[in-house]
């Protein structure tokens, strides 16, 4: 799919050919002489049209358009938010088995937030997964034009909302296969055609590599399953060799049953997205490739399963992490921070200027934030606060949650430096500071993407997120050093 920025307004749109035309009204328009503004006084003083967000009018041929169909739909105060909503309505009506060519037209000069609205949220309505059916019923359409007054205003923006999409449909699509199509060596081969593009290289690392690093921790998690483990190494060389790199630390488990803890079997076939942080990096670094920003930024995968068979961990047995440390395994469930405690501890080498892993982590953080918000953690203010405000640009939203020392007071035992789950109130958090303990040497971020990473019911897959984040945040720290 094809997007275009055209800089036209209301009068050049009526020309344009194409399957669809999507009008975006705000409360505040204002109609000019040409024939579509004329079309939209009369439905809102008909009262036919309304301009409050979502509020819509289909309109099969009109005279007044070339395009077969025309929908105007109300945007309200035009935010981000309002735009978002109307523009998936409006494809709900329009969308269709002949829809090719969309033209998106803002009856007013578009804000930039906005804009990102518009790519982000055609691309999120009509994406289709295809790969595992017999008879793929694929995207249908291949061309979006989206037409402003104000093109040169927002062009940075909608480039960047581009970008970000092609990463995040990456992120969707592995995060959406069935566990047997995306395996830890499979998904290791995804990262290595990534390398194919400009200033992307690749190294993955076996079983005995791993075993040599001594990554106790992440092995223990593997050991369970048939499938042998992987640890990806992405690199993306966007600024001089000199200048340290940001680390993306990816949860890779490719199916989690649960280990000997093993989980309840209603929606377990879900656990087939617990490596949409491993899909969230892939999709970052193909953004990165489109965007090509000035930075240079390293993504580490440990990647493998967690099942059951007669070597899988059990629940007490100790483990020592590549950082030296022994962690009792009282829950076989809580895996995810074993891989990515070895993946924290390898980030070290690269002296990076700053550390952010992406994980489906905890339950805890879907009871606590739903599927509006990330959890993020963070262990120092600056990262924090610039990771907020890149979700808050993105519109991939995240919330910030505590670190104090307090919640680690669970993870004491007896028999090794640390437990690697404590009692189930301020679970994210307990989890959250299971990692910190190996993320020290850094500054150093966590986002718990449990209740933000894939829908669950009548519109079950992957969201994509928090790639927009992570990009935005990139790219505005390429922009800032």
């Amino acid at each position: 799919m094809n997007f275009e920025l055209k800089p036209m307004g209301l009068a050049a749109v009526s020309s344009e050919k194409c399957d669809a035309l999507i009008v975006l009204v705000p409360q505040d328009f204002q109609a000019g002489k040409d024939d579509v503004s004329t079309l939209i006084a009369q439905a809102l003083k008909s009262a036919d049209l309304e301009a409050k967000p979502g509020k819509l009018l289909c309109l099969y041929r009109p005279a007044q358009a070339s395009a077969v169909r025309v929908v105007l739909v109300g945007v309200g105060s035009g935010s981000a938010r309002d735009v978002r909503g109307a523009v998936m309505a409006a494809l709900a009506s329009a969308k269709t088995s002949s829809l090719k060519k969309l033209l998106v037209c803002f009856a007013a000069p578009a804000r930039e937030d906005a804009v990102r609205a518009v790519v982000t949220a055609v691309a999120d309505t009509t994406y289709s997964y295809t790969t595992t059916k017999s008879k793929p019923e694929g995207r249908t359409l291949s061309k979006v034009m989206l037409a402003v007054t104000n093109a040169s205003e927002v062009r940075a923006s909608f480039d960047r909302a581009v970008g970000i999409v092609v990463g995040a449909e990456l992120a969707k699509e592995w995060a959406n296969r069935p566990a047997n199509h995306a395996t830890p060596s499979l998904l290791a081969q995804a990262a290595q055609e990534l390398a194919e593009l400009p200033k992307i290289t690749c190294e993955v690392l076996g079983p005995k590599e791993v075993a040599k690093l001594g990554m106790g921790a992440f092995m223990a998690v593997a050991q369970g399953s048939d499938q042998p483990l992987r640890f990806v190494i992405l690199k993306y060389n966007g600024a001089a060799k000199t200048k340290a790199p940001t680390v993306l630390v990816g949860k890779g488990i490719t199916f989690d049953c649960g280990g000997v803890s093993i989980k309840p079997a209603a929606e377990m076939d879900e656990m087939k997205f617990d490596m949409s942080g491993a899909a969230s990096v892939l999709g970052v670094f193909r953004s990165l490739a489109a965007l090509k920003p000035a930075i240079n930024v390293v993504g580490l995968i440990p990647t493998c399963e967690n099942l059951i068979n007669g070597r899988a961990v059990k629940p007490g047995d100790v483990v020592t992490s590549m950082a030296g440390q022994t962690i009792e395994i009282l829950n076989t469930d809580a895996e995810g921070r074993l891989i990515l405690c070895d993946a924290l501890t390898y980030a070290e080498r690269f002296k990076p200027t700053a550390v952010v892993d992406i994980a489906t982590l905890t339950g805890a953080c879907v009871i606590a934030l739903g599927g509006v918000r990330s959890g993020l953690f963070a262990a120092q203010e600056e990262l924090g606060n610039a990771l907020f405000a890149a979700g808050e640009v993105a519109q991939d939203l995240c919330w910030r949650m505590p670190l104090d020392d307090e919640y680690a007071d669970g993870l004491k035992t007896s028999f090794a430096d640390v437990a690697n789950v404590g009692g189930r109130a301020g679970g994210a958090i307990a989890a959250a500071k299971f990692l910190q303990r190996f993320a020290d040497k850094f500054p150093w971020a966590h986002l718990d993407v449990a209740g933000t990473a894939w829908k669950s019911g009548a519109a079950k897959g992957a969201t994509g997120r928090p790639v927009g984040l992570l990009v935005e945040y990139l790219m505005t720290q390429a922009q800032t050093k």
